[in-house]
């Protein structure tokens, strides 16, 4: 089959790698793309957020499959247009994502559905959240309605950061803070069916102990040898297929990835929020244990008939992605720096460098006609992706290979999957 993946970061590199190492898939075309990407597809200088220009670009290269990584070109309705087009896309409708797009909108399905998740209030007045904020006490959780790339979530023991926070955002959930690790997983649906991927963890915050600013991802790991055996199923039963119904039974069906963040409770598992797409970089290691093929499942899925296709299958051994990111990350990013030493930290055995933030600029001069630097491009910049035996080596080679990687201003966390597992992110939050 012929795919295109849409993005640009390292969700949809890691989707292209993926992708690329199907043998049912042929071809693999990105757009926009990264120089990582292009290195193993077609690159198409297209808008992710132009619906018609997406679906243009499905028809003119003859794609079976279009996969829409980013959460934002979704909740547009890019789906819809390579829908109507007559070409199979995995990601669901516009109306679908708003169970990202508006976290009310997913909070009142998930009560609809019985799902276990916070207790939560939706607020739009300065009086509405400081009475939410009082009623559920220290640490406050106070979420952003709509998109905030990842960033939109504060946990604070500051009631007057919690308020400021709340002001900045208009329509605001604010929710009791649930107690324990939290988890990714993914669940591949197709409307009426749901396979749950490998479950992963991601690091959020900026800083090692899991202090520091919010991110859209510091590095993460799978699988977790510390989480219940049975999450996945239970995890379908109790959150995903509930949730398919619930959309179904609304007339809007969701297909795509399901995105459940979990924290692991003393009471069980409680739903922390959905997403409408693969996480990032938690999909990453996730991907490189997949040993059934990629394409298939989800062109099953974005096809309807995900119950004709076996689950996906997992190899045994773990995988590790450390992010790099730039100088003053998260609050801002700095662009145009060079980056050294990645051909030599994808060198190193079982690691692939995932792209997220750079792009290659000519520095040719008349002595090199031909010179060009990789630079920075973004907030994260890299992840370095490592498969190994067990947790322990993964990390040892994740972390051998971004030695390798340098750029002015480089930022890493140095205790991605680090004992103890199952740490809980922003513990400094409960140490205050």
């Amino acid at each position: 089959m012929k795919t295109l993946v849409i993005g640009s970061g390292g969700r949809e590199h890691a989707l292209a790698l993926a992708l690329s190492r199907d043998p049912q898939v042929s071809e693999v075309h990105a757009a926009p793309g990264n120089p990582g990407i292009g290195a193993i597809a077609t690159l198409h200088d297209v808008d992710p957020m132009d619906g018609a220009a997406v679906a243009a670009l499905a028809q003119q290269i003859g794609a079976d499959l279009v996969v829409v990584g980013p959460e934002a070109p979704l909740v547009a309705g890019v789906a819809d247009a390579v829908t109507d087009a007559g070409i199979a896309v995995f990601g669901p409708s516009k109306e679908a994502a708003q169970l990202e797009g508006s976290k009310a909108f997913s909070k009142a399905v998930m009560e609809a559905a019985g799902v276990p998740t916070a207790r939560s209030f939706t607020c739009s007045t300065p009086a509405e959240t400081a009475e939410a904020l009082d009623t559920f006490g220290a640490p406050y959780v106070v979420k952003d309605d709509a998109l905030a790339a990842g960033k939109g979530v504060v946990v604070t023991n500051d009631r007057a950061e919690a308020l400021a926070h709340a002001a900045e955002c208009g329509t605001v959930v604010i929710e009791e803070f649930l107690k324990g690790p939290e988890v990714s997983v993914f669940a591949v649906c197709d409307g009426a069916t749901a396979y749950a991927l490998q479950p992963a963890q991601d690091f959020k915050r900026i800083f090692d102990g899991g202090r520091g600013g919010n991110t859209g991802g510091m590095g993460s790991y799978s699988p977790l040898p510390w989480a219940p055996a049975d999450l996945r199923e239970l995890v379908i039963a109790t959150v995903v297929q509930p949730t398919l119904d619930e959309m179904a039974r609304r007339g809007t069906p969701f297909r795509g990835c399901l995105y459940v963040g979990l924290a692991l409770t003393d009471a069980g598992p409680r739903v922390i929020e959905f997403n409408v797409r693969f996480g990032d970089p938690d999909i990453q290691p996730v991907l490189a244990l997949l040993e059934s093929g990629a394409g298939e499942l989800l062109l099953a899925a974005a096809e309807g008939r995900l119950h004709e296709v076996e689950p996906p299958v997992f190899r045994d051994g773990a995988s590790v992605t450390v992010v790099l990111a730039s100088a003053g990350y998260p609050e801002s990013s700095s662009k145009g720096d060079v980056i050294s030493g990645v051909g030599n930290a994808n060198g190193v055995s079982d690691v692939d460098v995932i792209h997220a933030g750079t792009a290659i600029v000519d520095a040719s001069t008349p002595e090199e006609p031909d010179h060009r630097h990789l630079v920075t491009a973004g907030g994260r910049v890299l992840a370095v992706r490592a498969v190994g035996y067990d947790i322990a080596d993964a990390r040892a080679r994740a972390y051998a290979a971004a030695d390798l990687i340098s750029f002015p201003g480089l930022q890493r966390r140095s205790d991605i999957a680090a004992e103890p597992l199952g740490v809980i992110e922003g513990a400094a939050v409960l140490e205050g």
